[in-house]
């Protein structure tokens, strides 16, 4: 249930953006969710992609330090209060949520949030327990990186 993303430390400029994404789109590999955050003259990229294997050796060849980490993609109703609902048993289990982002394309009609959680093992334990439906690598057409 866990997803890989990858995270890129870019400068905070148009062309490195551009750089970035022109890069990954001729090299056939479709961005599926990501997020921004600003801390001044630089920026961390997020990414969910295709191919995350092949869009960390990209950015390493355009010497961009690129790490991979595990997120958990979350399918929850789309109806005030209900981040707040998934949220509840999460800190009843003390999970502190490192950092999350939206993504929008499915056409379920539901929202679906990505998180990095202090400990995503306990926190899908929780959310399942809860009946969030969690999303997999398939769900986002996402190839797994090998183990």
């Amino acid at each position: 249930m866990k997803l890989k993303q990858i995270s890129i430390f870019i400068e905070n400029s148009p062309a490195r953006l551009y750089e970035v994404t022109n890069s990954l789109g001729e090299a056939g590999i479709n961005l599926r969710a990501l997020t921004l955050a600003d801390i001044g003259d630089f920026g961390v990229l997020r990414l969910l992609v295709s191919n995350v294997s092949a869009a960390r050796r990209l950015m390493m060849k355009k010497n961009l330090p690129a790490r991979v980490e595990e997120v958990v993609a979350a399918e929850i109703e789309d109806y005030p209060g209900s981040l707040a609902a998934v949220l509840k048993p999460l800190l009843e289990a003390k999970v502190n949520v490192s950092y999350m982002y939206s993504f929008i394309g499915f056409s379920s009609g539901k929202a679906v949030l990505i998180f990095r959680f202090s400990d995503n093992d306990k926190a899908i334990e929780v959310l399942q327990r809860s009946g969030i439906k969690l999303l997999d690598a398939e769900a986002f057409g996402i190839l797994e990186m090998p183990t």
